[in-house]
């Protein structure tokens, strides 16, 4: 059985200064905590300083996206090696937002998870529906073939799956 998680996926929110401060004021107070990997998944600008900021703590660090090529020409993109190297043990594949604005099929969602897994990098796989899907009764078949489709050629070890519907109509407020 998998070790309980928290994981914090930062978005689009926090500079390299805001990273460093926020840092400061949370490492103390999760110093003795045991028992739960305690994952941060700050913006791609911020993982450095991160990384540095949590060596020798008790925090995981993620990553937000990464591409489904190992090198090339793909500008503006980040390999599973390059997250590595930054000291990232996962990475966020799947998530609502990448499905929903920039179109990513659980094809590519797949292709990422495959180069993630092959360069040793560990996977939170999030699947989840639109509310027009719910209202239509199919969030099961939607997470299904979501499962089925990003896991296809994929060994389940060790593999985080995280539920997140899809837009802000679960929020009552809105927030996220």
């Amino acid at each position: 059985m998998r070790r309980p998680f928290i994981a914090a996926n930062w978005k689009m929110n926090k500079t390299v200064g805001e990273t460093n401060d926020f840092l400061a004021q949370f490492l103390p107070e999760v110093r003795d905590v045991s028992g739960v990997d305690i994952i941060i998944a700050p913006p791609f600008t911020a993982l450095a300083a991160a990384s540095a900021g949590i060596k020798g703590s008790n925090i995981i660090l993620a990553a937000q996206n990464v591409f489904h090529e190992g090198k090339g020409a793909f500008t503006g993109e980040i390999s599973p090696s390059m997250l590595i190297d930054l000291g990232c043990r996962y990475v966020i594949i799947g998530h609502s937002e990448r499905r929903q604005y920039f179109h990513e099929t659980d094809e590519v969602v797949n292709k990422k998870i495959r180069i993630s897994r092959q360069t040793g990098l560990g996977v939170i796989l999030c699947i989840g529906e639109t509310l027009q899907e719910r209202e239509a009764g199919k969030t099961f078949e939607v997470l299904s073939r979501q499962l089925e489709s990003g896991l296809t050629g994929i060994g389940h070890d060790d593999m985080v799956i995280a539920y997140e519907p899809m837009g802000d109509w679960y929020r009552k407020d809105g927030n996220p």
